[in-house]
């Protein structure tokens, strides 16, 4: 497969409040900052006493962009990052990193209302066909070699983006 073929599918952003539920304004309204899209609430799965969470609790707020958008805040958030990329960071298709603080994205202050948040940028690719399994009419399954994108082609496409691998 020619590295051509990969593409940026959609930037997914996470930011967890856990069980402090007077942070989800703060949090959404960062994330609106950020991407100038509505975020959503994220909720518990499961029941954990000793986190004290309950079943379907809000534990977070996420919002996910796509198409150009997507690129233009990816190149932002590695930017904000330092341009460097943990080892472990790419996976199944996916390249997930931390931004520690959102005071490190440039053009963006520290607002004393929102206050001091960190965020999960998620980063997923994949390749033109895709669509074949996601569609409601004909579905069909990819092939296992189009499906699967390595490691080394998600560095490839980073490249475009200047982005080094923390050693």
């Amino acid at each position: 497969m020619a590295i051509t073929d990969i593409y940026l599918e959609k930037v997914t952003i996470n930011i967890g409040i856990g069980q402090n539920e007077n942070l989800l304004e703060n949090a959404k309204a960062l994330i609106t900052k950020l991407t100038g899209h509505n975020p959503t609430a994220t909720y518990s799965k499961k029941r954990d006493p000793t986190l004290k969470l309950r079943k379907g609790q809000v534990i977070g707020t996420m919002a996910t962009i796509r198409g150009e958008e997507a690129g233009e805040f990816l190149k932002k958030a590695l930017d904000a990052n330092g341009n460097v990329i943990g080892k472990n960071s790419i996976a199944n298709n996916s390249l997930n990193f931390g931004v520690k603080e959102y005071i490190y994205f440039s053009g963006v202050k520290y607002d004393p209302k929102i206050g001091i948040l960190g965020m999960n940028v998620n980063s997923t690719f994949t390749r033109k066909g895709k669509r074949v399994e996601t569609r409601r009419r004909s579905r069909s399954s990819m092939g296992k070699k189009h499906a699967v994108i390595s490691r080394e082609e998600i560095l490839e496409y980073l490249k475009k983006y200047g982005i080094k691998m923390e050693e």
